[in-house]
């Protein structure tokens, strides 16, 4: 059975790394067979990583849409991952099970876990908002291994 996707006008999609959009109208697409596919509000822009967590899930994301660059983007994941329980030793499990998701391919599923992992965006009501928590730089730590 295919996978039925509908797009609203303007809004994008990722299929096996080619970024698809809709036009003026609705259109709606079937996906026949196995594909990498990412719906435009499930990206995360490289600007966008703010946080330990958001630049995992980037870096996986970059496995599962582009392939052909695995070579280069696993490395950074095992790093990122690292960082992260170091971080966030309370989140070991969940890491686990990405580490595990990444291994064996199931990238879609180790990208809705990792978004689990991202801080509530939300402040208390009448706190001051957090400011975002500094990401290490991956490139620095690569020079160091």
């Amino acid at each position: 059975m295919p996978l039925k996707v509908v797009l609203r006008p303007g809004e994008k999609v990722i299929v096996n790394g080619a970024v698809l959009g809709a036009g003026e109208r609705t259109v709606t697409l079937f996906l026949h067979n196995r594909a990498a596919f990412l719906r435009g509000r499930d990206i995360l822009k490289e600007t966008d990583v703010v946080s330990l967590e958001t630049a995992l899930y980037f870096l996986v994301q970059l496995l599962y849409i582009f392939p052909e660059d695995a070579a280069v983007n696993r490395p950074r994941v095992a790093l990122a991952l690292g960082q992260l329980r170091a971080e966030r030793p309370e989140a070991a499990a969940t890491l686990d099970e990405v580490a595990a998701l990444v291994a064996g391919g199931g990238f879609y599923r180790a990208l809705k876990l990792v978004r689990r992992l991202f801080p509530d965006a939300r402040p208390a009501e009448g706190a001051p908002p957090c400011p975002p928590a500094p990401v290490a730089s991956l490139a620095t730590e690569e020079a160091r291994a």
